[in-house]
């Protein structure tokens, strides 16, 4: 004997049978607490604040780096031209 039964419900309905809890709201909660923390983070890859926290003094020490290299690219230069001169 085989006995075949369909039932025709939504997920609602089928929970409130069993007596599960509705999780909607909390699922919605998370979700919403978490877009506002992406968003945040967002903010937070603006190129203007990375360079501020990775450069703590702004834009001092970009120029500092810059003399930095211009003064070893000179000396490189200078070392390289010596070089050949003899």
């Amino acid at each position: 004997m085989k006995v075949s039964v369909d039932i025709d419900c939504t997920p609602e309905e089928l929970r409130t049978f069993f007596g599960l809890p509705d999780v909607q709201p909390m699922q919605q909660a998370l979700m919403k607490d978490i877009e506002d923390r992406m968003k945040a983070n967002l903010a937070a890859m603006d190129p203007e604040t990375m360079l501020n926290t990775w450069l703590p003094q702004g834009m001092q020490n970009w120029e500092q780096l810059q003399k930095a290299f211009w003064s070893q690219f000179n000396a490189a230069g200078n070392t390289a031209g010596k070089n050949t001169k003899d």
